[in-house]
C-alpha cells in the first residue's frame, strides 16, 4: 500500500508519544544519535555540496510533518535527491540493508532546509519506524502487529506475504507505463511482496486490503477505538 503505510506508522509514534516513552519534541538523536550532527545544504552540486550546521536539531514532530529536511532520491529535484540515489536510495534501500542502517546513512545526506522551515515529502517517516523500534525495544513489524494491526484484526496487513500463500494468490498485478504507450507488467515489485524484507519501510512497506485499512480508518475516524478495543 506504499505510502499509506505513513499513517500507520505515525499512529504507533502517537501512541508510543501517549505512553510516555517518548516525547514529540525530542531530538531525533535521542534514538538515532548519528542525526545529532546536522548539516544543511546551501548550495553547489551532489559532487561538491556547500553545507552549514543545522541550527535547530531535528524533533520528531518534525519527522511527523515532513518539515524534517529530509527528501527521496526518486524526485530528481535538488541535489541532495542525486545524493540519495547515489547511494542506493531511489525507491526503498539498497538490497540486505536494514532500517538501523538506512537510518544512518539517511543522516549522513545534507538536509534541504534546517528543519521546521519549509516541508517536504521525504524518507521522515522511514525514519520514525526505527525512532518506534528504538523506543519501544521492538522490531517495527512486530509493533505493529502487536499494537495495531493485530488488535484491530487487520489480518491481511503485512510487509510480506509467504510465497505459495492464499495470501499471495490475492496480490495485485502492478504495472508501469511503457515508453511508447501502453502497460507492462512490474514482476520485480510482485516477487519482492512474497520475500521477508531487510528493509521494514515504515513510510511505504506495508501490504493491505481495502477491507483491512477500512478498519484502520474507522478506528482513526472513532478516536482510537473499534468494536470495543482502544
Amino acid at each position: 500500500i506504499y505510502s499509506m503505510t505513513k499513517p500507520i506508522t505515525s499512529v504507533a509514534v502517537l501512541m508510543l508519544a501517549e505512553r510516555g516513552a517518548l516525547e514529540l519534541t525530542d531530538p531525533v538523536s535521542r534514538y538515532i544519535p548519528a542525526f545529532a550532527e546536522q548539516r544543511v545544504y546551501r548550495g553547489g552540486s551532489a559532487l561538491n555540496p556547500g553545507t552549514d550546521a543545522a541550527v535547530e536539531p531535528m524533533r520528531v514532530h518534525h519527522l511527523l510533518t515532513h518539515t524534517a529536511g529530509l527528501t527521496y532520491g526518486f524526485h530528481h529535484a535538488h541535489p541532495v535527491d542525486e545524493m540519495y540515489r547515489s547511494k542506493g536510495f531511489e525507491f526503498g534501500a539498497p538490497s540486505g540493508m536494514d532500517l538501523a542502517a538506512a537510518s544512518e546513512h539517511f543522516a549522513s545526506f545534507p538536509l534541504l532546509f534546517q528543519p521546521g522551515r519549509e516541508w517536504n515529502y521525504s524518507v521522515a517517516t522511514d525514519v520514525l519506524g526505527r525512532v518506534v523500534e528504538v523506543a519501544s525495544g521492538r522490531r517495527l513489524d512486530e509493533f505493529l502487529r502487536e499494537e495495531i494491526t493485530g488488535p484491530l484484526g487487520m489480518t491481511d496487513t503485512a510487509f510480506w506475504v509467504p510465497e505459495g500463500s492464499a495470501q499471495a494468490g490475492r496480490l495485485a498485478t502492478l504495472y508501469n507505463a511503457r515508453p511508447g504507450g501502453g502497460l507492462v507488467e512490474n514482476k520485480v515489485l510482485a516477487r519482492s511482496a512474497t520475500r521477508e524484507p531487510t528493509f521494514l519501510s515504515g513510510g511505504g512497506g506495508l501490504l493491505s486490503t481495502t477491507g483491512d485499512y477500512l478498519r484502520f480508518a474507522r478506528m482513526l475516524a472513532r478516536g482510537g477505538e473499534l468494536d470495543g478495543v482502544r
